[in-house]
């Protein structure tokens, strides 16, 4: 540890919110270089590539090939798939000496499918898996949670090419199945949910999740075993108590600008009043979307109703006054209707200043817009709705990208095909992140076993040239001969400058050496996870042995 570049801290940085932030920047694992920037410090750089060999080891377990592709990127490519134009601020667009067009992939489907293209001819060149561990970069617009949310990250990406969409079911299956090895052997708790095609595109797609409070993502869980994210999750609503029959007719609402305001001012519950969001998009124009007003709009699922992007109205577009829009009488306009919306009697905006009226909805144009809510059900069961981050997606492309880069093959009667392709991400650092959040406590990281940056972390008491620092040295080696991956702390600080950087660090057990263990003839012995010390701890003269009998008992 005299030679290790592990600058310890006492305090966390004053921004930093999530706990795998504080805590890996105290530990001295990552260090931040700009906004969105980080470097990994060497024993946080350890913890990184043991996930990497994790992962690299399942994905060539099911037939992946390495390769690597370049982060720069020629234009073109995105062009010619049409994310170039599609994707927003978060590419990176840039122009090389001679003015040509240039991006940072934040992502390789385009540059795969080229290399494919040059090469498959035939059936029998399929089916294959090739993947790679690349730097993404994505021109994040707020940076957070220290590696969780950055501009350049590393990613896992392998791609599938099969023939069509029975061998694409298989590729994808088997590397479901290679998730859930990799998660298991990093000792996460995880699981995988239905998620969003997103930017990526086909037909289908899934997202593994770490449950923490930092979590930047919501799912939605089901006791009948259903998980989604909450972006398109679906559940059953609450019914909505039938409006009072004392309320009737336009009334005045002056101010009253809001589902809050009026609900409070009339003495019902929100879910008696639908309220209208106006929306404007390239093709249909203006749509004004309606959800009950106990419920929130989807983004992601009004997008995916809507068939494409869209941005709220502005004030002077809007077919009714602000704060008194209803959805009733705008001839010439698309009204949606969130489906979980029953028929009868709602408050709504009267379409005049000022007023609100009561509106009988008997039906329309329904979608499912609404995002999921506390006190829904699937199944007669109440969901629950926790956060997760994000530590891997996988996707089911089909020929979203083979048919504009022309990837296809010939079958055995000649005829021409697009190869079926799959995409499948995994990050690194947001595996090391969920596990910091996950088993830390309040000393310090308690990581599993398979990503600890050190196995083991030796304390040598007295002063450095002493017997203790002697003993300690003896064992270190020891240790080493049979493959372990051990830290000695050979400094000369005091006991409790070490047993404190012990503790931040995280290793999965300490041992301890000082005169009392000289005395006794053993090292003194802890289990970071739970800090359960080993009675009896471990004999100096049979060190190695005994670790090794201890170490398949250790989280």
């Amino acid at each position: 540890m005299s030679q290790l570049f592990l600058p310890t801290e006492r305090q966390p940085p004053a921004d930093a919110e999530a706990l795998s932030h504080k805590l890996m920047v105290r530990a001295g694992l990552v260090r931040q270089l700009g906004s969105g920037l980080w470097t990994w410090l060497p024993a946080g750089w350890r913890v990184h590539q043991r996930v990497v060999q994790i992962v690299r080891e399942e994905i060539d377990a099911i037939g992946g090939q390495e390769l690597l592709m370049p982060v720069l990127q020629p234009a073109e490519l995105w062009k010619r798939s049409g994310r170039y134009d599609a994707i927003g601020d978060e590419l990176f667009r840039l122009q090389d000496r001679r003015g040509a067009d240039m991006v940072l992939a934040m992502t390789n489907e385009e540059a795969v499918t080229y290399h494919a293209a040059q090469v498959v001819r035939s059936y029998r060149d399929l089916p294959f898996i090739l993947y790679h561990f690349q730097i993404k970069e994505r021109d994040e617009p707020r940076p957070r949670a220290g590696v969780l949310r950055t501009r350049e990250f590393i990613m896992k990406d392998s791609y599938s090419f099969d023939r069509d969409e029975d061998g694409l079911a298989a590729s994808y299956d088997r590397h479901r199945e290679a998730y859930a090895r990799i998660y298991d052997r990093c000792g996460l708790d995880w699981y995988e949910i239905q998620s969003d095609v997103g930017m990526m595109g086909g037909t289908k797609a899934h997202e593994y999740m770490a449950p923490c409070p930092a979590g930047e993502d919501d799912v939605v869980l089901g006791t009948n075993g259903y998980a989604a994210n909450l972006e398109i999750a679906t559940a059953d609503p609450q019914p909505a108590a039938p409006l009072p029959a004392a309320i009737t007719g336009t009334f005045e609402t002056p101010g009253h600008t809001t589902i809050e305001a009026v609900a409070g001012g009339l003495g019902i519950p929100a879910g008696n009043l639908l309220k209208a969001f106006p929306v404007v998009t390239e093709k249909r124009g203006m749509v004004v979307v309606v959800v009950r007003g106990d419920h929130r709009v989807g983004e992601t699922k009004l997008a995916n109703a809507l068939g494409e992007p869209f941005r709220p109205a502005q004030e002077d577009e809007l077919p009714g006054p602000a704060g008194f829009l209803g959805p009733q009488g705008l001839d010439g306009v698309e009204v949606l209707y969130d489906e979980a919306i029953a028929p009868g009697r709602y408050v709504v905006g009267a379409n005049m200043p000022g007023h609100h009226t009561v509106f009988d909805y008997e039906g329309g144009d329904t979608a499912d817009i609404r995002l999921a809510e506390l006190g829904d059900t699937i199944g007669g069961a109440a969901v629950r709705i926790e956060p997760a981050i994000e530590v891997g997606n996988i996707f089911q492309l089909g020929t979203r990208y083979s048919e504009p880069l022309g990837l296809t093959y010939s079958d055995d009667g000649g005829k021409e095909h697009p190869v079926v392709m799959g995409c499948y991400g995994i990050g690194p650092a947001r595996i090391a992140a969920a596990a910091v959040e996950q088993f830390a406590d309040e000393r310090g990281i308690a990581w599993p076993k398979a990503l600890a940056p050190f196995d083991i972390e030796i304390v040598a008491l007295g002063k450095p040239g002493s017997q203790e620092q002697e003993a300690a040295a003896r064992v270190y080696e020891e240790l080493k001969a049979v493959g372990f991956d051990v830290l000695l702390d050979d400094r000369g600080a005091g006991p409790g400058e070490k047993f404190a950087d012990a503790e931040l660090l995280g290793a999965p057990l300490r041992l301890t050496i000082g005169k009392r263990s000289l005395d006794a003839g053993a090292a003194e012995a802890q289990i970071r996870r739970g800090q359960v010390d080993v009675e009896g701890g471990i004999p100096l003269a049979e060190a190695a042995e005994a670790v090794q009998k201890l170490w398949p008992t250790i989280p």
